[in-house]
């Protein structure tokens, strides 16, 4: 057989299997629940209002997915000190450091995510600002960081149809429950991804990106490009730094190469773990991912309980204890917020409300024990390690907050 018969015939394969992918895909997509995508109403800035299922930039699509920015005020700043600098530190890092401590360079912007379950109301007020309404009322002002803060959002609205709204028309986004007649006309992609510390089980977003059946995974296969729609695929394999392979749902297997999505330029494995929270997975570590068949797709707005301050025990390195409310890091005060830290390549992204305990174990990192109890080991944030602004402890009824430095942090407990 020639080389153009075997392309001829390699192309038609992958025709076929993506026909039938489609197939599946559109009949399988009414038998997934629907509670799990975020869903609002966007009023713009000349009146109009749009109410359905609502996707943020092509990425973000289901409650539990994160919203990033930086928050504006930083009403504790005034404990922020400059971080230390080690022994061994040479005399060109202790100069930087004394420079930077005496521009206020070491103070670190505020970073903040937060699920979208979590919010009422999303106000936009610039170019890349916001207002966010929690779910009791709170509000925070947020500005810039991440592209949350000026996406595009796309409304599934059942009177127009698909529509799409630039930011800075947009006045305010309003969330509620998800109705059960909503059609989102795909499902929520979820299964099981293998790494070499173990597996994670859970909804997944390929490259940052692909959350839905109807999102595409691209591809050279051979001489051919492909778009395989993911809701189609079974597996997809590791096989080197710069390829993937791939089994879709009606048996046929194919190598895929040339971009992001099947190689180690793709810009994260993302599994939403009930166990941790967020998971993020590198190319290094993944091994592979088994998709399941349609199923739920996560928790309704419903389900997320109002804000809670973050409230403990924080026990210094000399055995003293301090108890009230805290403020981790000068910055996170609330369950929603989120405490990050790596083990390997493995990222973290864990709700407070899940974190039982967080005990510093040397310069560079801390042991974190969740209410699961489960136990990791995480390094490389300032969250578990010695660039961690330390505590605040606000003792209930009368007394004055005291800032607690990490260096002298034994172990935090969270009630």
């Amino acid at each position: 057989m020639t080389n153009k018969t075997w392309t001829i015939l390699a192309a038609s394969l992958v025709l076929a299997a993506f026909i039938g992918a489609s197939d599946d895909t559109a009949s399988s997509a009414a038998a997934s629940s629907v509670e799990g995508y975020i869903y609002g109403t966007v009023e713009t800035k000349n009146g109009a209002t749009h109410t359905g299922i609502l996707r943020w930039d092509d990425e973000e699509a289901f409650w539990d997915d994160l919203f990033h920015s930086a928050k504006v005020e930083r009403p504790y700043e005034e404990y922020e000190q400059a971080p230390e600098v080690g022994e061994d530190a040479s005399w060109w890092e202790r100069m930087a450091h004394t420079i930077s401590g005496d521009l206020g360079l070491h103070q670190s912007t505020r970073v903040m995510a937060i699920r979208f379950g979590d919010l009422k109301r999303v106000k936009v007020t610039g170019a890349d600002d916001a207002v966010l309404t929690l779910r009791d009322g709170t509000e925070i002002e947020v500005e810039g960081y991440a592209n949350d803060v000026s996406a595009d959002v796309t409304i599934i609205d059942a009177k127009p149809g698909r529509v799409e709204v630039p930011w800075k028309q947009i006045d305010t986004i309003t969330f509620s429950a998800t109705p059960p007649n909503a059609d989102p006309g795909s499902f929520r992609l979820r299964g099981t991804v293998s790494t070499s510390a173990g597996d994670f089980v859970g909804f997944v977003q390929w490259d940052n990106e692909e959350s839905l059946s109807t999102d595409r995974l691209d591809g050279d296969a051979g001489d051919d490009r492909v778009s395989l729609e993911m809701g189609g695929i079974r597996i997809i394999e590791r096989r080197d730094r710069r390829s993937s392979r791939v089994v879709l749902k009606n048996g046929t297997e194919m190598v895929l190469s040339g971009t992001n999505d099947v190689d180690d330029d793709i810009r994260g494995i993302h599994i939403e773990d009930a166990r941790f929270g967020r998971v993020e997975v590198g190319w290094d570590e993944f091994e592979r991912v088994v998709f399941d068949d349609p199923g739920t797709s996560g928790a309704s707005y419903v389900e997320y309980s109002p804000p809670a301050r973050l409230a403990g025990t924080v026990t210094l390195s000399n055995g003293d204890w301090l108890t009230g409310e805290l403020v981790f890091d000068l910055d996170e005060e609330w369950s929603w917020e989120m405490l990050d830290g790596s083990s390997g390549e493995i990222e973290y992204t864990i709700p407070f409300a899940l974190v039982a305990s967080i005990e510093p174990a040397g310069r560079n990192g801390s042991l974190v024990r969740l209410v699961n109890g489960l136990s990791l080991e995480l390094e490389d944030s300032h969250d578990v390690d010695h660039d961690n602004s330390g505590v605040v402890v606000i003792p209930r009824g009368e007394g004055e907050p005291s800032h607690v430095e990490w260096a002298k942090i034994g172990k935090i407990e969270f009630n």
